[in-house]
């Protein structure tokens, strides 16, 4: 046993020449003990003779006593490891060896026994031969090599990696016996080695080694200096081990998750298959094209499962990508047109929705590629490709087009786990796409329905000068339930409307149509803003409960209720404005000055909800000024939380519109610059992407001018019609209107004369030139006249149906104190 002053490199190697020597009778009993193994296990001679071998040791290993003496019997001796109690109560752990010492008087055996420490060693001391065998029949590929990194020994198992056997090797660098590898860059790696005396452990390296010359195979190498007992380097020993599977399924997985993060993001079919081909190349194929049918990118419908082709079948290339600048295997550019001819490769993975797989390409293959390659400058042998794949683009069980991958740069051909790996990029984008199809279907829907829910053309009309913006919280749609109308009226007059359905979206929107549709007939009937609002208000609580009698109202109803409105009619002739509001926020009016006032409005309960009745105000508008109508949006994107502070909202528009974004949106003329003054208070006040839908109508005030309007009290006398008939002509020749003279007489005569005839009072008559003549006849009666169809022996009753067919419009409207028939005329062409 080495003592504690003999030096570490002894220590460290346990040996049995130097083993503390303990002698066992047949029965397992101590019968010696020498002064080494007292110094080992610290128990005096007297202490330990005479006491049973198992009283000595470990419970564990106590335990095992009975068989290793067993073992002994039968084998002559035993090798191994023991645990023995130290006299202080410690374990020591010994390297133990049992041999037999001859027979007692008895007969049976007795043993010595030779223990040795093993702390502060690496384990038992192997000999050379034993340490040669191992390395010998190692499943790892084990080689040495010398200072100048030529092979001196090298294993069975490095064989399996190609290069002939071990003798073979001798005196040969890596280059000579694996030419295929990157023999430089492990080289290096064995000089850094050599140099620092630092193992390097886990290297992977990847190529083609002569076992496998076709495909390249992945190696985890580890590499370590051998030294002499003097330190000096001797060479490197390293091992490989091939882990080909492990390096693909891991390069499986990064591409995997690699197309999850980049396939789909964005809801455009194009833009989606071009992120399927990038994430591709190169790390499955050196070449990607995917070709989609046109229908799919424009969003139509697809008939489910395969269908039948005629002889050339057209695709659209929806992108490619290649490890080649300017992807030099396609003359197909993103968007044009891609023939197969039928029966090839990529019609029958069409038509049949099964993938195909070619390891080698054959010269066949330029029939079909011939559109692929350069229009046929080149063919595949040209350009490399060696291996290819097609496989079905399909979801849902539609096939929307195909996806060809190919190989050039990359030696190894495509094989089944390629293809598995292939057809899962492909069914990832395949939902993605069919998202986008279908998005971009609802899509062209959505604005088609937007397109006839909002005006995207405000009406001509005198009164006021209007623009208008709409910004919708969903973008993806462009749709929302906010909306606005301009609605000329009888009178040279016109409405303006603004309003917010709850919700964003297509069914929002749907229900703004609703809402929108009901506004402009309650506005054909001339009725006051207030009434407007009380029929529109009806409606929507009416449809809310016809959608389940009896229960709460249904989703057409729960949207349209809660839903505000604002509704105003101004007249050019006086500058009068009258408005009402079901659940509104203050309208502003910028005066020519540049003041910005927001008159107070009656409060209106929302629509449906029910509440107290609408009322109307009356505003005299000065000429030039704006009328400022916006939904809530407008003041809600400020990032404020919780109840909104209406005196603060107020005072960020009153800046905006008197600042320079606005552009002084009181000042200046034109449709053009109002346009332009709406969108700049729009763009101050709400971010691109608004948390609620946004609409802003700018109205900027115009007055008739006094010498296009003429207006007459006239007596309850059947004498004055001719009277009235020549101030007619005499007005229409002063305003050039000469040729509508004939017409505009007789829609005079007749209504002047039913005035007289069916009401009492005084009756007035007023003419406007707007851009239409406008006759107006006032009486008292509340009593609307009726349109007949009289016989051709009637005398009478022939008056309001010549007036229909002389005029391009007519109707009524009630006043508070009687009503007005009116009519409208073109100015450029007689009516009849």
């Amino acid at each position: 046993m080495a003592t504690s002053e003999e030096s570490g490199v002894a220590r460290r190697q346990p040996d049995m020449a130097d083993a503390a020597v303990v002698l066992l009778d047949a029965r397992a009993t101590v019968t010696g003990w020498t002064a080494d193994a007292e110094r080992l296990f610290g128990h005096r001679a007297a202490e330990a003779v005479g006491r049973a071998a198992a009283d000595l040791l470990m419970p564990e290993d106590a335990a095992r006593l009975p068989v290793l003496a067993a073992r002994c019997a039968r084998d002559g001796g035993w090798t191994g490891l023991l645990a023995v109690r130290h006299r202080d109560g410690h374990p020591v752990v010994a390297t133990v060896r049992a041999v037999a010492a001859g027979e007692a008087v008895d007969g049976p055996p007795r043993w010595v026994v030779l223990a040795a420490d093993t702390a502060g060693t690496p384990g038992w001391r192997m000999s050379r031969g034993a340490l040669e065998r191992m390395a010998a029949h190692s499943p790892i590929g084990i080689a040495i090599v010398d200072v100048d990194l030529r092979f001196v020994w090298s294993n069975a198992a490095l064989e399996q990696f190609g290069g002939g056997p071990g003798r073979e090797r001798i005196g040969k660098r890596l280059g000579d016996i694996q030419p295929g590898l990157d023999a430089e860059a492990l080289e290096a790696v064995m000089r850094q080695v050599l140099e620092t005396g630092e193992t390097v452990a886990g290297y992977e390296h990847v190529g083609t080694v002569r076992s496998a010359p076709h495909r390249d195979r992945a190696h985890a190498m580890s590499f370590t200096r051998l030294d002499d007992d003097a330190g000096t380097p001797l060479g490197v020993y390293y091992t490989v081990v091939d882990i080909t599977e492990r390096h693909r399924a891991r390069e499986r997985l990064t591409l995997l998750d690699q197309a999850g993060e980049r396939i789909g993001r964005t809801l455009d079919v194009t833009r989606t298959a071009q992120e399927l081909a990038d994430v591709a190349v190169p790390g499955l194929a050196d070449f990607v094209t995917v070709d989609l049918l046109e229908t799919v990118l424009q969003g139509g419908e697809l008939a489910p499962g395969p269908t039948g082709v005629p002889d050339a079948v057209p695709l659209r290339r929806a992108g490619h990508r290649s490890t080649g600048d300017g992807v030099p295997e396609s003359a197909t550019g993103i968007g044009q047109v891609a023939r197969y001819p039928a029966g090839a490769p990529p019609i029958t993975a069409l038509t049949s929705g099964r993938s195909w797989i070619a390891e080698r390409l054959d010269p066949l293959a330029e029939k079909w590629t011939a559109d692929l390659m350069n229009g046929g400058a080149a063919t595949v042998p040209d350009l490399g490709l060696h291996t290819a794949m097609i496989v079905p683009v399909r979801a849902r069980g539609t096939t929307l087009g195909i996806t060809a991958f190919f190989r050039g740069r990359r030696k190894d051909p495509f094989d089944g786990d390629d293809l598995a790996l292939a057809e899962e990029f492909v069914a990832r984008a395949a939902v993605c796409l069919d998202n986008a199809r279908r998005y971009t279907r609802e899509r062209d829907a959505a604005l088609v329905l937007q397109r006839h829910l909002l005006p995207h053309r405000l009406p001509g009309q005198d009164a006021m000068e209007v623009a208008a913006c709409y910004r919708p919280a969903d973008e993806l749609t462009g749709l929302g339930g906010d909306w606005f109308d301009v609605i000329p009226l009888s009178g040279a007059r016109v409405a303006l409307v603004v309003g917010d359905v709850v919700g964003h979206g297509i069914e929002a929107a749907a229900s703004m149509g609703r809402l929108r549709a009901a506004v402009q007939t309650l506005a054909d009937l001339d009725l006051p803003p207030e009434e407007v609002l009380a029929h529109l208000d009806d409606l929507v609580d009416r449809a809310g409960h016809e959608d389940d009698p009896g229960a709460s109202p249904g989703p057409d109803g729960v949207r349209a209720k809660g839903a505000s409105c604002l509704y105003a009619v101004y007249d050019p002739v006086g500058g009068r404005c009258s408005m009402a509001a079901a659940g509104y926020r203050l309208p502003a009016v910028v005066t020519p000055d540049g003041t910005v006032d927001f008159p107070e409005l009656p409060p209106g309960p929302e629509l449906g909800v029910g509440g107290p009745p609408f009322e109307s105000v009356e505003l005299r508008l000065a000429e030039g000024s704006v009328l400022a109508l916006y939904t809530n949006g407008l003041l809600a994107a400020d990032g404020t939380a919780g109840p909104r502070d209406a005196a603060a909202d107020r005072e960020r528009l009153r800046r905006v519109l008197k600042g320079p974004a606005a552009g002084s949106v009181a000042g200046g003329s034109g449709a053009a610059g109002l346009d332009d003054r709406c969108l700049a208070v729009v763009d101050a006040l709400v971010p691109a992407r608004p948390p609620d839908d946004v609409v802003l109508l700018l109205a900027r005030a115009r007055r008739l001018p006094a010498d296009r309007m003429v207006s007459w009290e006239l007596p309850s006398d059947p004498a004055s019609v001719a009277e009235v008939r020549k101030r007619t002509s005499r007005q229409l020749c002063e305003w050039g209107l000469d040729e509508l003279t004939f017409t505009t007489e007789l829609v005079v005569s007749e209504l002047v004369t039913n005035a007289i005839r069916h009401a009492s009072g005084p009756i007035r008559l007023r003419l406007i030139m707007s851009r239409t003549l406008v006759c107006e006849v006032w009486d008292a009666s509340p009593t609307a006249p009726h349109l007949r169809h009289p016989k051709t022996t009637d005398e009478g009753g022939r008056g309001l149906f010549l007036i229909s067919r002389c005029t391009q419009r007519w109707g009524t409207r009630y006043t508070q104190d009687g009503k007005i028939i009116w009519t409208e005329q073109s100015l450029t062409a007689p009516s009849v």
